[in-house]
């Protein structure tokens, strides 16, 4: 089992921008610190609420300042980028950092994004998406010229190659034939799920989904590894959750579900954001419960695991029996406003020090079973 730290991020839109990359900054550091094994980092080019543009730039910057992260694209949304850039841009990484890297992937999920690189339709751009990381690892396979054409990008390099100076030659990864890639998944019976699965990739479900939509991912992925030859692997399987740790239940209860909560504000946003766009239901814990039933306190009692160390635990435990044999834990890093810093550096804390390695034996029996 490992545990890691995910980060959309979502922040209340009026903060000043500076301030929030040195938040989240901190958080990495701390988690880090605490012995993290991984963090994953969200890109959005046109939200103020969720404002890192380059994941790769911002992980950067942590590479020399930590000794036990790994880091992943939480993720690059191919269609809105030249596949050949992000070929580059990715072996650079990978390098600068030993292979301390996971390359997360997907067609985009922020409408306005969609509108300004010109995605809005979905079906191109999956098609997009899943063109362009074929060319990315026919770049990285092969040495020049390159003549890699698509129906929305074709990569030619033919001519200007002089080969005992380097000239014309594209950077290939650290890692061989090139870092693991993992698919974000975020609803219920998740196409995305199978794709990753028939090609030994990995997934993510998302944090804005209850237990029972969550299962579905693995029941999916698991079936589409079946059909491909492939073994299903709970490593290969990441979750992401919003948690609350506290000292004791009535505490966690208390900061997950106050006004001033930055859970409160996560979901009361992610609620706002996907009733604009007609796809409440992935939040619901019963998909076909009315729209008004799914109050924000609602959704939160059903995708956010809370409570005291003990508490917790239990509630762990019996999340992953219910949704499968996910392999990382992934915390979602919220917004740090008013009394939330203290909350959660004292959650992941305790998930770390106290929680998680109850949790790893725990798995690790069950599995000797």
């Amino acid at each position: 089992m490992r545990l890691g730290l995910f980060m959309m991020p979502v922040h209340p839109p009026a903060r000043s921008f500076t301030e929030t990359l040195a938040e989240d900054e901190e958080k990495a550091l701390y988690a880090d610190q605490l012995g993290f094994d991984e963090m994953w980092l969200g890109e959005h080019f046109s939200a103020t609420t969720e404002p890192i543009p380059s994941p790769l730039m911002f992980m950067a910057s942590l590479l020399p300042r930590t000794k036990n992260l790994k880091f992943g694209t939480g993720v690059i949304c191919l269609p809105n980028h030249d596949p050949a850039i992000v070929a580059a841009e990715v072996a650079q990484f990978d390098h600068m950092s030993r292979g301390r890297f996971m390359f997360g992937i997907g067609p985009g999920g922020l409408l306005s994004d969609f509108e300004l690189f010109d995605n809005a339709d979905r079906s191109v751009r999956g098609r997009k998406a899943m063109e362009a990381i074929a060319t990315i690892q026919k770049i990285w396979a092969q040495d020049p010229p390159y003549d890699l054409s698509g129906e929305f990008r074709s990569v030619q390099l033919k001519e200007a190659i002089i080969p005992h100076l380097g000239i014309g030659s594209m950077p290939k990864p650290f890692q061989k034939p090139g870092p693991p890639i993992t698919m974000s998944v975020s609803s219920r019976n998740s196409a995305t799920a199978r794709v990753a699965g028939q090609r030994g990739w990995g997934i993510l479900s998302g944090n804005n989904m209850p237990a029972n939509a969550v299962a579905t991912h693995w029941q999916t992925y698991g079936k589409a590894c079946a059909e491909a030859g492939k073994p299903a692997r709970g490593e290969n399987w990441r979750v992401t959750r919003n948690v609350m740790v506290a000292e004791s239940e009535a505490e966690a209860h208390d900061r997950v579900f106050s006004a001033s909560g930055s859970n409160h504000y996560f979901y009361t946003y992610m609620r706002e954001v996907l009733s604009r766009v007609g796809i409440l239901q992935v939040m619901k814990p019963d998909p076909d419960m009315p729209d008004e039933a799914a109050t924000v306190d609602v959704i939160t009692e059903a995708c956010v695991i809370y409570g005291s160390p003990k508490t917790f635990l239990d509630k762990l435990i019996a999340f992953r029996e219910e949704v499968g044999p996910f392999g990382t834990l992934l915390m979602t890093g919220l917004d740090w406003s008013g009394p939330n810093r203290e909350w959660e550096r004292n959650s992941m804390r305790l998930l770390a020090q106290e929680v998680f390695p109850k949790f790893c034996q725990h798995t690790t029996a069950q599995a000797a079973e």
